[in-house]
């Protein structure tokens, strides 16, 4: 890059692609504020371009997306994302396995923000266009199967959402060996749904096959790791294992601290995760300080109306109640029940 710099001029289209393969690298690696001042530098240079160019903008647009989609920065996120829709279908058309990305991209926005029916159909346009475009056994099909599922299990569809991830996890096996990034996923999928139908001995086992596969390919720590780690903790909680649920809660922290930072929701989640075991350990003070921590971290990363604030709250007010703060308790649920 910097080469390109000294020799090109500063809005040479050479320039923006080394920004994105640099944008990328550092995406890859859990570099998120990096790898977003890189993609945004490049699109700056891309934008006014037209021919291939408006392929890259689109694509640029979509990683940009993804990456405000992981700092709960939802708003930018949907925005980006239909901005790289858009370009697509002016590029490719109506049917391109491209859109098809784009579309399922947009619903995971959607999902994160609560809008289940327009998340699904999202979901349901990028499944058919996969369909036809690749066929029905292909990794791409088996991705938007899982978001498809975690909507279903939202809406109280948990048998539906096991059977769909159930197919995916078969789709992803043939397409991808036993050892990919597409198989861990899928396996800490179906872990949740065993999870939520109160099967934590088969949630743990899936939940421990997937993290020996994202340590066999990513012997360095990332975000996967931790969120896998973060879902054994939860299991643990339930199982009233509660050191080693913190144990994972601690481990995770860690990492993401080293990896998406800790202005994110993982973090507050982790943090409200741990709060959770110490509140059942009746550890009441050091249970207020992680949801307090994590209350804060909530409202400025998603703002105040979001569910996740109003579930921290109701935590924080159980909390209280137990150790006989019954006025603050009161008051947590005031707020809780108002968002």
């Amino acid at each position: 890059l910097r080469k390109d710099r000294r020799r090109l001029e500063g809005n040479d289209p050479a320039i923006a692609k080394a920004l994105c393969y640099l944008g990328e690298l550092y995406d890859s690696q859990d570099r998120l504020a990096e790898a977003e001042e890189k993609y945004l530098e490049a699109l700056q240079i891309l934008a006014p371009m037209e021919g291939m160019s408006r392929v890259l903008v689109a694509e640029v647009s979509g990683r940009l997306g993804d990456i405000y989609t992981q700092q709960g920065k939802l708003d930018d996120a949907l925005a980006m994302s239909k901005r790289s829709l858009r370009v697509f279908r002016r590029v490719h058309g109506d049917e391109h396995v491209s859109l098809a990305c784009a579309l399922n991209r947009v619903g995971l926005v959607f999902k994160h923000k609560s809008q289940l029916d327009r998340a699904m159909s999202k979901f349901e346009q990028a499944h058919e266009m996969f369909c036809r475009l690749v066929g029905d056994d292909h990794s791409d099909v088996a991705h938007v199967l899982f978001n498809m599922a975690n909507v279903l299990r939202d809406q109280g569809s948990a048998a539906e959402a096991m059977a769909m991830r159930e197919k995916a996890l078969g789709i992803q096996r043939r397409a991808l060996g036993s050892d990919s990034d597409g198989v861990a996923a899928s396996l800490v999928n179906l872990g949740s749904s065993y999870k939520h139908r109160d099967m934590l001995e088969e949630a743990q086992a899936k939940y421990e096959e997937a993290l020996g596969i994202v340590r066999r390919i990513h012997p360095e720590r990332n975000a996967t790791e931790a969120k896998i780690l973060v879902n054994m903790g939860r299991v643990y909680s339930r199982q009233e294992k509660h050191e080693d649920a913190l144990a994972m809660f601690n481990k995770a922290y860690r990492i993401y601290r080293k990896t998406i930072g800790l202005e994110t929701m993982e973090v507050a989640l982790v943090l409200g995760g741990a709060g959770d075991v110490l509140h059942q350990q009746g550890k009441f003070e050091a249970a207020m300080g992680k949801f307090s921590e994590a209350l804060a971290i909530h409202r400025r990363v998603v703002g105040d109306e979001h569910p996740e604030v109003a579930d921290t709250l109701y935590s924080m007010a159980l909390c209280k109640s137990d150790a006989g703060d019954v006025a603050g308790a009161v008051v947590c649920l005031r707020e809780a029940q108002s968002i």
